[in-house]
């Protein structure tokens, strides 16, 4: 026993152990975000699923149906900006939480409805509310909190949980609507919904300081937050600063170009659309969820470029490309899966929401601390853009008999943000203005 005890080394002789490398929980909180914005782009994406199965059994015209899609992204876009400064009042946990549980009620009153102002309410609503407290805004609040470093990165890659969670949805939801009826995927987006939540209660931390961390990245602790009660007022008052600035504008406005073109035209009318020209609505579906697949890509690759080239040049070019993809859509669809649709598929998805890191770069250049709420509000802007073509498509398509009109409508749309974007180029950030007491 003493020979053994001789021979092995004392602890001070020996060699220190390295600790353990932990995980920063940084992205662990990051990891739970992406998981709520997965599921919230799922639920926001059924609608379009169920335009031809509401026709078919209400007899309801596709410019109503698309009137409760429309006032979906009219409120998605104007909780947004309240979003961010409840969860500054309140913190992220709770917010989001009732948001979830917003969505699964809203969804599953669905299935009771008789009358298309129950769809309204339900579906335009309530799950417009609940997805809108999930927005953009709260992707901003998470990478603004927890991130120094590849902020651009993150921000990309949360962007793009989007279109991951169509990617996901809508060939299952599809598939659901052909096989079970509409009613079967409402089911599952309000199960979904609910089941989100449970991580976020388990897993989700306001700040880095809250457990004794530093945001990833930083070298410094941030200064503290400021206690300001009065969320309501604070929105306001970010919006009556920001909006005396010509960058506001500019960005408001081509983010406003942005959601007409994606989530209000592409994303509510691309279905319909194609199952005009005779193409299977699974077929369609999955189409659309190949655009969720290659905007993940064309969304991180955003992000990682916005660390490194000018943001605005970004938007130029991708409002441009977009602009004419559109410009050619009514040529390419068609009954079948042709090269040509693919084609389009691959290209546009790369481009579908690629804008939004470039976008939330500049705000942050521009209004500093107060860039998630400033950015909720731009992606009110970009909701509002959203919904106004949303509605217009269906009833353009109920006079007109197709939708050729709306995509040559939509490239010209996009010039108009390609010059709204070079006029960001002799904007400069606003100075700081001094809170209200």
């Amino acid at each position: 026993m003493t020979e053994r005890n001789v021979l092995a080394p004392t602890p001070s002789a020996a060699t220190p152990a390295r600790p353990a490398r932990r995980v920063h929980y940084a992205w662990v909180v990051a990891g739970v975000s992406l998981l709520v914005l997965l599921g919230s782009a799922g639920f926001r994406s059924t609608p379009s699923l169920m335009m031809d199965a509401l026709h078919n059994e209400f007899g309801w015209s596709l410019g109503t149906i698309s009137s409760a899609t429309s006032v979906n992204l009219t409120l998605y876009g104007l909780t947004a900006p309240f979003a961010a400064a409840l969860m500054d009042r309140f913190g992220v946990r709770l917010v989001v939480v009732c948001a979830l549980l917003t969505i699964s009620v809203g969804s599953g009153l669905t299935m009771l409805m008789r009358e298309p102002w129950q769809l309204v309410l339900c579906w335009g609503v309530l799950v417009g509310l609940g997805s809108g407290s999930m927005a953009g805004a709260f992707a901003t609040t998470i990478t603004g909190r927890w991130f120094r470093a590849r902020q651009g990165l993150v921000t990309g890659v949360l962007t793009a949980a989007g279109a991951a969670g169509n990617l996901i949805f809508l060939p299952v939801g599809a598939w659901l609507v052909e096989h079970h009826g509409w009613r079967s995927a409402v089911v599952v987006v309000s199960l979904a919904a609910s089941a989100v939540a449970v991580p976020v209660l388990l897993l989700m931390r306001e700040r880095p300081a809250d457990i004794g961390l530093l945001p990833y990245g930083a070298t410094e602790a941030p200064p503290a937050p400021a206690a300001d009660g009065r969320a309501l007022a604070r929105t306001l008052r970010v919006l009556r600063d920001a909006a005396r600035t010509r960058a506001f504008w500019l960005l408001a406005g081509s983010f406003a170009i942005c959601g007409a073109t994606t989530a209000g035209l592409v994303g509510t009318h691309f279905i319909p659309a194609a199952h005009d020209h005779g193409m299977p609505v699974t077929t369609a579906a999955s189409l659309l969820a190949m655009i969720g697949l290659f905007d993940v890509v064309g969304t991180i690759a955003s992000g990682w470029f916005t660390d490194r080239v000018d943001s605005r040049l970004l938007l130029v070019v991708y409002y441009g490309l977009r602009g004419i993809s559109l410009l050619l859509l009514p040529q390419l669809l068609a009954g079948s899966l042709q090269p040509p649709i693919l084609a389009f598929v691959i290209f546009y998805g790369l481009d579908w929401v690629a804008t939004v890191p470039p976008t939330v770069a500049l705000c942050r250049r521009h209004f500093g601390e107060d860039a998630p709420i400033v950015f909720g509000w731009v992606l009110a802007s970009h909701q509002i853009g959203a919904a106004v073509v949303a509605g217009l498509a269906g009833f353009a398509r109920d006079a007109l008999g197709n939708y050729d009109a709306t995509w040559y409508g939509a490239g010209a749309l996009c010039a108009i943000a390609v010059g709204l974007c070079l006029a960001l180029r002799g904007t400069r950030p606003a100075r700081p203005v001094p809170a209200l007491s």
